[in-house]
C-alpha cells in the first residue's frame, strides 16, 4: 500500500512510493498529469470506488462543459478519455488556471484538513469525484461544510459557466462509475431496492423523498408510481429544475441506504438512481384532439383558403381559355393556312347544302336576327328569350347568324345537366359547359362520409362535404369573374374610356360585353328546379352588373315562372319563332335540294353547257306534290331538312313523308301508349288513357277547347292521373300536343308536331290499336262509374239505417237515386261498346 504524502505533492501523482522523491514538474505537464484518473484500469472494471476507514467521497460538480462530451462520442470511445484530450488543447501556462484540479486543490488547501488519496474525473456529468482521508475527529459532514463554506466565500465560476459557480457534496451512497452512453437528465428515476437480496423494501413517500433531494437543488416536480403499476422495483421520479442538480443528486445519492429513522423500513431501503428522459407532454397535439368542435371548422377554413389560393386562379385560367377559344386548335394560324390549302381536297358537299337550305330560312327571319343583335347593343338589365318549339331552329338562328362573329360567347346546354344522375355527375357536366377545371367530383362523395363519421363521433358537422347547391354556386361564380376580367383585358390601349372603372366601362361599351347562351331552358321543368334556379339567380347578376348579355332558348311556355323568381321587376325582351310558312318551307327545301346540285357543277366545271344542262335534268328530283306534303309536314325546320335529305337520296315527296308520317307514328306509340306510361313510374303525370283519348280528338278535329278536355270523363275522374291539368302540362312538355294561350290562360290544344297530326290520324285508323286501346279507356270509365255507384250506395245505406228518416232526406235520397241511375245507364253503354271491341280484336289481327 502506497503511502500518501501532503497534498501539495500527492494530488498530482497518482499512489506515490516513499523510495521516489517527490518533485515538481512545468505547470502544464502537472495539469496533464492532473487530468487522468488516479485509478487503475483494473479497479475502473468493477465500477466502484473502494473505501478505506476513515476515508469518503467529495463530488465537485461544474468542472468540465456537459455539452461538450456529446460532441466527442462515438462507437468504440468513452467521453471520459475523449474530453480531456481536448481540453489539453486549452491548457498552457497562461490559462493554468482553468484547469479543474486546480480549483480542487485552492478549495481543499483552505483550511480543510484532508488529504486526497484519489481524484476520479467524470466528464460526462461534469465533475469528479474526490476520494480523501480525514482524522477521526472530524467528520465527513464537517469537511463538507468546511468545503462547501469555502466555495460560498471564494466562488469559481469557470468561463463556460459565468452564473453558476463549483459546488462540492458528499456522497452518501456508492458512486456508479459507468460509461455507458447515458447521458444527464434533469428527472431522476429513484428505484426503492432491498439493502441485500431477499429483503422487503419500502416504498417511500414524497415527503421523505423531499427531504432528502431538496439540499441539492430547486425540485420542480415529484411523482409516485401510480398505485395499479405492476412494474417492479417501485419507483419515483424525481423532476430538478435545473441539471446540475439532478447530477449532483444521483452521484452523491445513488446506491444510499435510507435507514428506519428516516422512513426505509426496519431493514433499510437502498436508492438506485438513473437518468429517465422526460416525455415530452403534448400539449399543443392533446388541446386539438380534444377540442374538435373548435378545431375541425379552423381546419375546414384553412383548407378552403388554400382551395381559393391555388386552384381557384387555374380555374379561372381554363374557364377564360375555353370562353376566348384561345388555345382551340380551329384559332391557330396553322390549321386556318392548312384549312384553305385543302379546302377542294376535303371539301363537304354536306355543308354546302345545309346552308344553301338555310338561306332561305334566315332570310324569312331576317328581322328577328336584327332585333336580337340591336337588344345585343343596348344597356337594358333584362333577359332575352327566344321560344319556339324543338326543331324551329333557336340555337342556329341565334349562334350562327346574330352572334356571328362575335367573341367572348358561353353556351351552356341544361339538358346535359338535368339528365345527368347523382350530385357529382351534375358537379362535372355543369364544370364541362364552363371549362371549369379540375374538378373533384368524386370528392363530393368522400367528404360527405368523413362529415358524417366526424358528426357521429363528436357531435359536430365538420363542414368537408358541400352541397349541391354552395358547388354550383362556387362553379358559376367562378365564370362571372373570368367574364368579367376577359372583357377588360381585352379593352384596347388606345380607347378613351380605357381609364374608366369596370363597372363604368362595360355600362359604356353593351357591345363589348360577353354574351351568354343557356340552351333548353326549363327542360323536364318538373326535375332538378334547383339548377334552374341557380343559372336564372345568375343570369341575373350578369345582367344588373352588366358583365354579360344573357339569351335563353326554351320551348317551353312556362319559363317565366322561373325567371320572374330572379328579375321580378324588369320586362323581357320575347322573340317567338313558330313553324316556317308554306312559301318558306319550299324555299327551303329547294335552296336544300339545288345546293347539291350547285356543288357538282362547280366541281364539273370543265364540261360543257348542254352536258351540264343534261346532268341537271337527269339528276333533277321528282318534286310533284311537295306542296302537299309541306301541308302535310308543316313548317317544322328538322322535319324539313329530314324531308329535303330523303328527296335528294332519290324518294319522292309522298314517298318521304309517308315515311316520317310512319315513323312519328311508331315513336308516339313507343312513348306514350304502352302500358305502364302512367303517373306510378314516378317520371311522368299522365295516363296511357289520357294519351289516347287526344290522340282520338286530334285526329278528328284540328283543335280541342281546353277546358272541355279537362271536364272530360278521361281526366276529370282519372284513377291513375286524377289531376287533369298536371296531365296537360306533362303531355305538352313531351311535345305530343300544345297548349296555347290567350290573356295569360290556356285556350286550345293543338299537335306538339304538324306532322303529328297525320300521325295521329294512322293511329286512329288502325282499328286492332284503336279496339285496344279504347278498350283500356272504357275499362277505366266502368271502373269510375263503379266507384261513383258504390260511393252512393254506402250513403243511402246509412240514410236508411237511421230510426227516423229527417224530412230533408227524401231529396237527398232521390238525388243518390238518380246519379245511381245514370251511371247505370253509362256503365250499359260501355259494356256494349266494349263487347264490340272485343269482337274486334279477336276477329282481326
Amino acid at each position: 500500500m502506497p503511502t500518501i504524502r501532503h497534498w501539495n505533492r500527492a494530488y498530482c501523482t497518482p499512489r506515490l512510493r516513499l523510495q521516489s522523491r517527490p518533485t515538481w514538474a512545468p505547470s502544464i505537464h502537472l495539469a496533464r498529469r492532473a487530468w487522468a484518473s488516479t485509478k487503475s484500469l483494473d479497479d475502473k472494471m468493477n465500477g466502484h470506488i473502494e473505501l478505506a476507514p476513515n476515508e469518503s467521497i467529495l463530488w465537485f460538480d461544474n468542472l468540465f462543459p456537459l455539452g461538450l462530451s456529446r460532441l466527442l462520442r462515438w462507437p468504440g470511445h468513452s467521453p471520459q478519455n475523449d474530453l480531456p484530450g481536448l481540453m489539453k488543447r486549452f491548457e498552457n501556462p497562461s490559462v493554468g488556471i482553468l484547469d479543474p484540479v486546480r480549483a480542487i486543490k485552492r478549495t481543499l488547501s483552505k483550511g480543510v484538513p484532508v488529504t486526497v488519496t484519489e481524484i476520479v474525473p467524470r466528464s460526462k456529468d461534469g465533475g469528479a469525484f474526490v476520494k480523501f482521508t480525514h482524522s477521526a475527529d472530524i467528520s465527513a459532514k464537517d469537511v463538507e461544510a468546511a468545503v462547501s463554506k469555502v466555495l460560498t466565500e471564494n466562488p469559481i465560476k469557470p468561463f463556460y459557466s459565468p452564473f453558476r459557480g463549483v459546488q462540492a457534496g458528499l456522497v452518501k451512497g456508492i458512486p456508479w462509475l459507468e460509461d455507458l452512453q447515458r447521458f444527464p437528465k434533469n428527472r431522476l428515476r429513484v428505484e426503492f431496492v432491498p439493502k441485500n437480496p431477499g429483503e422487503e423494501p419500502v416504498e417511500l413517500a414524497q415527503e421523505i423523498l423531499y427531504s432528502l433531494f431538496r439540499r441539492y437543488g430547486f425540485i420542480a416536480e415529484i411523482s409516485s408510481q401510480p398505485w395499479d403499476s405492476k412494474v417492479l422495483p417501485k419507483y419515483a421520479l424525481v423532476d430538478f429544475g435545473f441539471l446540475r442538480d439532478a447530477i449532483m443528486a444521483r452521484n452523491c445519492l445513488h446506491g444510499f441506504v435510507v435507514s428506519e429513522e428516516l422512513g426505509g423500513g426496519k431493514l433499510g431501503t437502498k436508492f438506485r438512481i438513473s437518468y429517465e428522459r422526460r416525455t415530452r407532454p403534448h400539449r399543443i397535439w392533446d388541446w386539438l384532439t380534444n377540442h374538435p368542435r373548435i378545431v375541425i371548422p379552423v381546419l375546414v377554413a384553412l383548407l378552403t383558403g388554400v382551395t381559393v389560393v391555388v386552384f381557384d386562379p387555374i380555374r379561372s385560367f381554363f374557364v377564360r381559355a375555353y370562353i376566348s377559344r384561345k388555345y382551340h386548335l380551329s384559332n391557330s394560324r396553322a390549321y386556318r393556312w392548312l384549312r384553305q390549302q385543302t379546302s377542294d381536297i376535303f371539301a363537304l358537299r354536306r355543308g354546302g347544302d345545309e346552308q344553301a337550305g338555310l338561306n332561305a330560312v334566315w332570310s324569312h327571319r331576317k328581322d328577328i336576327i336584327e332585333q336580337i343583335q340591336t337588344w345585343l347593343m343596348e344597356t337594358a338589365e333584362t333577359f332575352i328569350v327566344v321560344q319556339g318549339p324543338r326543331g324551329s331552329g333557336k340555337k342556329e338562328l341565334v349562334l350562327e347568324q346574330a352572334l356571328k362573329d362575335r367573341k367572348n360567347v358561353l353556351v351552356i346546354d341544361c339538358k346535359q345537366i338535368v339528365e345527368a344522375r347523382g350530385e357529382s355527375t351534375i358537379i362535372k357536366k355543369m364544370a364541362s359547359q364552363v371549362g371549369y377545371r379540375p374538378i373533384f367530383s368524386w370528392a363530393n362523395s368522400m367528404s360527405s362520409m368523413i362529415d358524417l363519421a366526424i358528426q357521429s363521433t363528436t357531435g359536430v358537422k365538420a363542414g368537408f362535404s358541400e352541397t349541391l347547391d354552395s358547388q354550383l354556386q362556387k362553379i358559376l361564380q367562378t365564370t362571372a369573374e373570368a367574364l368579367q376580367t376577359l372583357v377588360l383585358d381585352n379593352r384596347p390601349k388606345d380607347d378613351t374610356d380605357a381609364s374608366l372603372p369596370p363597372d363604368a366601362y362595360l355600362e359604356a361599351h353593351p357591345e363589348k360585353r360577353a354574351v351568354v347562351v343557356i340552351d333548353n331552358f326549363v327542360c323536364r321543368s318538373e326535375n332538378n328546379s334547383l339548377i334552374y334556379e341557380k343559372i336564372a339567380d345568375w343570369a341575373a347578376t350578369l345582367v344588373q352588373t352588366d358583365v354579360a348579355h344573357v339569351v335563353f332558348l326554351t320551348n317551353d311556355s312556362s319559363y317565366t315562372k322561373v325567371l320572374s323568381k330572379s328579375l321580378p321587376d324588369r320586362v323581357f325582351r320575347h322573340v317567338a319563332l313558330g313553324d316556317l310558312s308554306p312559301d318558306v318551307a319550299r324555299g327551303f327545301i329547294l335552296g336544300h335540294v339545288s345546293g347539291g346540285t350547285t356543288s357538282d357543277e362547280k366541281k364539273d366545271g370543265g364540261e360543257s353547257p348542254d352536258t351540264k344542262e343534261g346532268q341537271e335534268v337527269a339528276k333533277s328530283p321528282d318534286l310533284e306534290g311537295l306542296d302537299a306534303c309541306i301541308g302535310t309536314l308543316g313548317g317544322r325546320l328538322t322535319d324539313l331538312e329530314y324531308l329535303a335529305r330523303r328527296i335528294k337520296a332519290g324518294q319522292s315527296p309522298q314517298q318521304a313523308v309517308a315515311e316520317i308520317t310512319e315513323q312519328s307514328a311508331s315513336e308516339i306509340l313507343k312513348m306514350f301508349l304502352l302500358p305502364g306510361r302512367t303517373t306510378g313510374d314516378g317520371e311522368h303525370k299522365w295516363s296511357m288513357e289520357q294519351a289516347w283519348c287526344l290522340i282520338k280528338l286530334l285526329s278528328k278535329d284540328d283543335s280541342l277547347r281546353y277546358n272541355e278536355v279537362l271536364l272530360s270523363d278521361t281526366f276529370a275522374s282519372s284513377l291513375t292521373a286524377p289531376d287533369g291539368e298536371a296531365a296537360l302540362e306533362g303531355l305538352a312538355n313531351a311535345e305530343l300536343i300544345t297548349v296555347r294561350s290567350r290573356a295569360g290562360r290556356p285556350r286550345s290544344i293543338i299537335v306538339g308536331k304538324p306532322v303529328y297530326q297525320a300521325a295521329f290520324r294512322q293511329l286512329a285508323a288502325d282499328k286492332v290499336l284503336a279496339a285496344k286501346m279504347e278498350l283500356a279507356r272504357l275499362k277505366e270509365l266502368v271502373k269510375i262509374e263503379d266507384r261513383n255507384i258504390d260511393k252512393a250506395e254506402k250513403e243511402l245505406a246509412l240514410l236508411g239505417s237511421l230510426p227516423n228518416q229527417p224530412w230533408g232526406t227524401r231529396d237527398r235520397v232521390q238525388y243518390l237515386t238518380a246519379k245511381i241511375d245514370k251511371a247505370q245507364t253509362k256503365v250499359d253503354g260501355y259494356e256494349k261498346e266494349l263487347g264490340q271491341l272485343k269482337k274486334v280484336l279477336s276477329s282481326q289481327y
